[in-house]
């Protein structure tokens, strides 16, 4: 698709989502680097998906994940190879740049995030919403005579 030189010499490589369904199954790792929310609302189904938020939203609006490069690391090795998806391509374009200034060597920028990952009818995963258990009510009844 496209690419986007970086001054370290690496560039980073945009493949179409199809390319990156036969990638994963391949056996490639997927990294969504958009917010816990947005994953648990649907993601790509994947074998092997990490959910690493590269900005986080605040009330000042989209602030970097100071931890995003120090997250992956700790998760992958510089040869794993990776692919890096968001929501529409914006932040994962960011996020596979800042990973490949690092050293890692087989990262690529899956082009039109999430949303043309369901565009082309691709799978795709929800997350169950968390329960939160309620404590049982116990009702006071007065004993029944017999």
């Amino acid at each position: 698709m496209g690419s986007l030189d970086l001054s370290s010499g690496s560039e980073v490589v945009t493949i179409h989502v199809n390319e990156a369904k036969n990638l994963l199954q391949s056996g490639y790792r997927y990294i969504d680097v958009r917010t816990v929310e947005e994953f648990e609302k649907g993601h790509v189904e994947a074998e092997n998906i990490l959910n690493i938020p590269y900005l986080f939203i605040t009330p000042e609006g989209r602030v970097k994940n100071p931890e995003f490069l120090k997250e992956v690391s700790s998760l992958c090795k510089e040869e794993d190879r990776l692919i890096v998806g968001c929501q529409s391509g914006v932040r994962s374009l960011a996020a596979t740049a800042d990973l490949l200034k690092i050293g890692f060597k087989n990262v690529h920028d899956m082009g039109g995030g999430y949303l043309a990952w369901v565009e082309n009818g691709h799978p795709i995963k929800m997350e169950e919403p968390k329960k939160i258990q309620e404590p049982a009510i116990v009702e006071d009844k007065p004993n029944e005579e017999l």
